[in-house]
This record gives C-alpha cells, sequence and structure tokens, in this order.
C-alpha cells in the first residue's frame, strides 16, 4: 500500500497563490484613479463587447483583471446582490465597503476551500455625493480586492494586472490630488504604456476601455467614453505642450522685430568686427 505525498497546508496555500498571480499577471493592466469630479478606470482592452470595467450600482464602479469568465460572474453576482439590497432597504444602503467586503468574503472562501482558486483581481470604487457624505475629501473610496480574499482601502489610484511595477512608478510620478479628468487620463494612457512589450508604447483609443463615475450626474453616475472623446482628451494634451512652446517662441519673435531684448532692455547693434559671420556660426551648430 503507498502512501499518500504529504504537504503541509502552508505548501498548499503558496502553490495557489503562485497559480493566481501567474494568471493574474498574464494579462494586460487597468488603473482606476480619482480626479475632481469623480472616478476615472482606464483598461489596455482590445475587445469591444467583452468588458473589464463595469457598473454595478448607483454610484459604484467594478473593474477586473484575469480570467474573464471568473470574474464575469463575480460581477453579475455583485449587481444582483446590490438589486436585492437596494430594493428591501434603500439605495443608499449599497456602498463600496460593503460591496467590496461581500467579494472579499468570497474570493477568501473560494481560495482556502476550492480546488482551483480564482485568477482574479477586482476593484470596486465608489463616488462620493456632492454634499460630502463622507469622511475622506470628497469621499471617493477605493478597493482593491485580491485573489485569496484580502483588501486593501486606496487612497489614490489602483494598478492591477500585467507588469505592474513600471505603471505604479510611472503614476506615482505624475499623479496630483484634484487633477481634472483630461490630465488623469493622459497620465494613466501614459502609464500602461509603460509596461508590456515595446515599451513605452503609444495607445490609442482603439486599444483603451474607458470610462468613469461622475460626481455632480443624476441618478446613474456610470459613463463610458467613446473613442472620438478619448481622442480628444489625448490630443488636447499634445496640444498644450506643443501651444507653450509655440507661444515662447512667437514672444522671442516679437521682441526681436521691435528691438527690445527678453529682459525688456533695448537691444544694441551687434559689434560684428570682431565676430563670426552668420555662414560659420552656421557651420558651428552643425558640428554640434
Amino acid at each position: 500500500m503507498t502512501m499518500p505525498i504529504y504537504a503541509s497546508p502552508e505548501q498548499f496555500m503558496r502553490d495557489r497563490s503562485d497559480y493566481a498571480r501567474k494568471g493574474i499577471g498574464r494579462g494586460r493592466s487597468v488603473v482606476v484613479t480619482t480626479y475632481s469630479d469623480g472616478v476615472l478606470f482606464v483598461a489596455e482592452n482590445n475587445w469591444r463587447t467583452l468588458h473589464k470595467v463595469s457598473e454595478i450600482y448607483d454610484r459604484i464602479g467594478f473593474a477586473a483583471v484575469g480570467r474573464y469568465n471568473e470574474f464575469e460572474n463575480l460581477r453579475t453576482a455583485g449587481i444582483r446582490l446590490a438589486d436585492v439590497r437596494g430594493y428591501s432597504y434603500d439605495r443608499r444602503d449599497v456602498t463600496g465597503r460593503w460591496l467590496a467586503n461581500a467579494y472579499a468574503q468570497t474570493l477568501g472562501s473560494i481560495f482556502s476551500e476550492h480546488q482551483k482558486p480564482f485568477e482574479v483581481e477586482l476593484c470596486v470604487a465608489e463616488v462620493a455625493r456632492p454634499n460630502g457624505d463622507h469622511d475622506a475629501p470628497y469621499g471617493d473610496q477605493l478597493y482593491r480586492i485580491s485573489y485569496d480574499g484580502s483588501i486593501v482601502d486606496e487612497p489614490r489610484f489602483v494598478v492591477m494586472g500585467g507588469v505592474t511595477d513600471p505603471v505604479t512608478e510611472s503614476l506615482e510620478k505624475s499623479f496630483s490630488a484634484g487633477w481634472d479628468k483630461a490630465s488623469a487620463l493622459r497620465a494613466a494612457v501614459v502609464a500602461l504604456g509603460a509596461a508590456g512589450e515595446g515599451a513605452p508604447r503609444d495607445l490609442g483609443p482603439e486599444q483603451l476601455e474607458v470610462a468613469v463615475l461622475e460626481r455632480f450626474r443624476t441618478g446613474r453616475t456610470f459613463r463610458r467614453l467613446d473613442d472620438a472623446e478619448v481622442a480628444d482628451a489625448l490630443a488636447a494634451g499634445g496640444a498644450e505642450r506643443g501651444g507653450d512652446g509655440d507661444s515662447e517662441a512667437d514672444t522671442m519673435a516679437d521682441a526681436a522685430d521691435d528691438g527690445v531684448t527678453a529682459d525688456g532692455d533695448e537691444a544694441s547693434e551687434p559689434d560684428v568686427s570682431g565676430s563670426a559671420t552668420d555662414d560659420e556660426a552656421a557651420e558651428g551648430d552643425k558640428s554640434e
């Protein structure tokens, strides 16, 4: 009679964790961040109908990475749970913290009791009401729920899936509390392009899935941004950077025409006796 192979509980948990992390790491990243008027979701997603970002309830959004069939089952279960609670009690009783705890309990039970853990990582986001019902500034809440049921409250942004270190590092440098939607979107796209093959990459609207929870929107606050709106936001960032340089150059050119230096002093006549000619100066510039 052969003896069964013994493995300690710690080894079982490590194996399950490694298995789930590898599955999540094979996907593309998702960024969820707060901005002045709500919460922004940006996912690298080439699919047009299979969404990583969705609506759960009036002021609650959902983002996920990993196996699509697994996090889609969790999404639909969360919608049903929120609808039942809102109908049985009050719509204000459906909160992001309550839903995140429900997801954490479900994923924790699956991780410890089932043979195979879910290869998913979730973010539940809730946008605060305009009158500021919550304690935190603006009251926006971001909860990250891992495959093992652990839950973390993130105050600024959440990065999930794929290779997260370059994305997180880019957002750490660019994040600004209270920034507008266009700035947050451009920073998130740049951060997503910092990871992956051929990084840094320029991601276009057709490669992105973008949605927002808008604070001042009545009723259902979730809204998807189409490709045209995303393209306009990304183009506006490039125009602003280009526009600053053009205005400075125009100012200097106008000052030169008026015979005034940039400091406001009158320009003196150049001394050409001991200086190089224009042709010689041009040659020197080319050599550098």
